[in-house]
């Protein structure tokens, strides 16, 4: 008996602690600038330096390994409640339940302990200076088409040995590229980048996802299954995560920079080709017709990429997309992202602020 009240106050001690220091990651978040100085670019540069290296040595994903398993205690702590249920074991059940609040606070706490206060600190366009968004539909059509010549270049320029690269290769070019750019400039701090092909990449295309960031294992995921000119830029995107770029406009933003300023032809056309279907969305949404003449300037090869998109998204279309959509539009509100899932396509406000820091014409 006495045992069991022990064991009670212990898991209530622990607890009290989780919920304090949940509080205090809470109202931390009120506060950009000591989140920029002191996590960003102080506590997350340290864990960085410390995981990194460490799970860069295993060549799958950890991180996919740790869900399988957190699935699986899940499922069998659901078998366990409804067995005490039903043999009314109180004991057992109140002790397990307090044992999920517990794994339930330790992973929140972990997530934005290890990464996601990120979310918290000021926006790129602050920290990058591209806050400048007095652009109109006649700018974006321009850098449109500059895009869209950039698109069509770098795939006249491609070779077929650069789209049977392995993955590795693919993955390996993307991380010398987001190394190249760290050492350009300290906003993009990247620290023993790397990628790696998922586990789980059957169940990302049925969740029509092509790759995630991992923050408890700092590791980036992609998608290996999808078409391949998608590979290099997601790969950026992904290691942009790992430099801190928490939203995922920021992300789109800092792996299109990274891209198209890689020495390497594939790299280069997978982030054009990403940075094209951006613009060109955004301009479908607010004149088709500028959409319909646009359109017509990109060249048959690149089209015919962008229908095996089209074709190979739509194979996998289904309810778990839908439902993982809403879930993860929701997860975006929550964590200071309050466009969603269309968080997405606002990395065109970055582009135009940053295209026109290059050419003041716009």
């Amino acid at each position: 008996m006495f045992r069991v009240a022990r064991q009670y106050r212990l898991k209530f001690k622990v607890i009290g602690i989780l919920t304090i220091l949940i509080i205090i990651l809470s109202v931390i978040t009120w506060f950009p600038g000591f989140i920029e100085y002191f996590y960003s670019q102080g506590l997350y540069l340290f864990i960085c330096h410390i995981l990194h290296p460490v799970f860069n040595i295993f060549p799958f994903s950890i991180g996919d390994v740790f869900y399988v398993g957190l699935i699986i205690y899940c499922i069998c702590a659901l078998v366990r409640i409804i067995r005490y249920l039903f043999k009314k074991r109180w004991q057992q059940l109140a002790q397990l339940l307090l044992g999920l609040v517990i794994v339930v606070q330790v992973i929140y706490a972990a997530f934005y302990l290890f990464w996601g206060l990120n979310y918290f600190r000021p926006s790129a366009a602050e920290r990058l200076n591209l806050q400048d968004t007095s652009y109109t539909l006649t700018d974006v059509k321009a850098v449109a088409q500059m895009l869209i010549d950039s698109m069509n270049a770098s795939k006249a320029a491609l070779k077929s040995v650069d789209t049977l690269q392995s993955n590795r290769e693919i993955y390996n070019t993307a991380a010398s590229a987001v190394a190249d750019m760290s050492g350009r400039s300290k906003n993009f701090p990247a620290i023993h980048p790397g990628v790696k092909s998922s586990l789980l990449s059957w169940l990302l295309n049925y969740l029509e996802t092509s790759g995630y960031y991992d923050p408890f294992t700092s590791e980036a995921q992609i998608n290996y299954q999808m078409p391949v000119f998608l590979k290099p830029f997601v790969a950026c995107h992904e290691m942009s995560h790992q430099m801190g770029f928490g939203a995922e406009d920021e992300a789109d933003f800092a792996g299109y920079v990274t891209g198209i300023s890689s020495r390497d032809r594939f790299l280069r056309y997978s982030a054009y080709f990403e940075g094209t279907a951006e613009f060109m969305h955004a301009i479908y949404r607010r004149d088709t017709v500028m959409f319909k003449e646009l359109k017509t300037h990109i060249s048959k090869p690149v089209l015919a990429d962008f229908k095996k998109e089209r074709l190979y998204w739509k194979s996998f279309e289904g309810k778990a997309g839908s439902l993982s959509g809403i879930f993860y539009d929701h997860f975006l509100k929550a964590n200071n992202q309050p466009h969603g899932i269309k968080t997405y396509n606002r990395m065109i406000r970055l582009c135009m602020a940053w295209y026109r820091k290059k050419d003041r014409r716009l």
